[in-house]
């Protein structure tokens, strides 16, 4: 049976990614499900907050022209019930160092959005000759508590939402960094990020207020790109500019009329940018 236009439309189904490969990684605390496209150097894509790796798929499938692209879900992910033992953003680390010795990688790049990118940032400060480029987006030096991230964290902690409520669809608008028109987008973007529990989304809030790189960044010797959508609420140009100068040799490039989520809204120009930093002669 072939599915109509309007289906791939309504559904979102045709920004999921089509031709990747899939796989199980045994890591010590749990089994991770992962998703590779492409052949060349490897580069390792980390999902953010909520989503998992399925929201990265038309990103990966753009990177995937240089590189090997391998994505995977993090602890919790497809099984809320890892969360009835205790782990934080060190164990989460340790997940992302399992995984680059899962696939037998000597040196490879990385490249984490949003809470991704804290994970991205923690593993290049503690394991840089692991490492042979770096690249963000959507994250700061440290987690800066808005009104926004505190409303987010209690409502998702003890009220439970269907996907389709008032506040979730206002919500995902300040992530797009502007009112996004119901659509094929919209509809991919939200029906993805609602696959996520929300306890686990609520839990991942908990371990990103933890998160402060302070004299870390300075450990961070690998080249190092960070991209940030200009209308990205979640992280101030204070962070950005800390997040930019505490890295020696790091590039921060703004991305115009952008948000957070600008890894889905525009993954054409982000995959140009990953792409031709990667591909750069380190002179690091």
């Amino acid at each position: 049976m072939l599915a109509t236009r309007e289906w791939l439309s309504a559904s979102g189904a045709s920004f999921r990614s089509g031709s990747h490969r899939v796989g199980l990684a045994h890591l010590n605390q749990y089994t991770a499900r992962y998703q590779t496209w492409g052949e060349g150097p490897p580069l390792i894509l980390i999902p953010g907050l909520a989503g998992g790796m399925e929201l990265l798929g038309p990103l990966a499938e753009l990177l995937s022209a240089n590189h090997r692209v391998i994505a995977y879900q993090l602890r919790g992910e497809d099984d809320c019930f890892a969360m009835r033992r205790q782990f934080g953003l060190t164990d989460l680390v340790n997940d992302l160092a399992e995984i680059v010795d899962w696939f037998g990688l000597e040196k490879t790049s990385i490249f984490g959005v949003s809470f991704g990118g804290l994970l991205a940032l923690e593993f290049a400060a503690r394991f840089p000759n692991r490492l042979r480029r770096l690249a963000v987006q959507g994250v700061g030096s440290r987690f800066e508590s808005s009104l926004l991230e505190q409303v987010a964290s209690v409502v998702l902690k003890r009220y439970p939402l269907p996907p389709d409520n008032p506040f979730v669809n206002q919500f995902f608008n300040l992530l797009f960094g502007k009112r996004q028109q119901p659509g094929p987008l919209f509809e991919f973007v939200t029906q993805q990020c609602w696959q996520t529990d929300q306890s686990v989304m609520a839990h991942r809030f908990g371990l990103a207020r933890s998160f402060d790189m302070g004299n870390q960044l300075e450990s961070i010797r690998v080249p190092t790109l960070a991209l940030a959508g200009n209308r990205d609420l979640l992280v101030s140009p204070r962070n950005l500019r800390a997040l930019s100068e505490g890295i020696s040799g790091s590039r921060l490039v703004r991305l115009k009329d952008e948000g957070h989520l600008a890894f889905v809204t525009c993954p054409v120009e982000i995959a140009s940018e990953v792409n031709a930093f990667l591909g750069q002669s380190s002179l690091i």
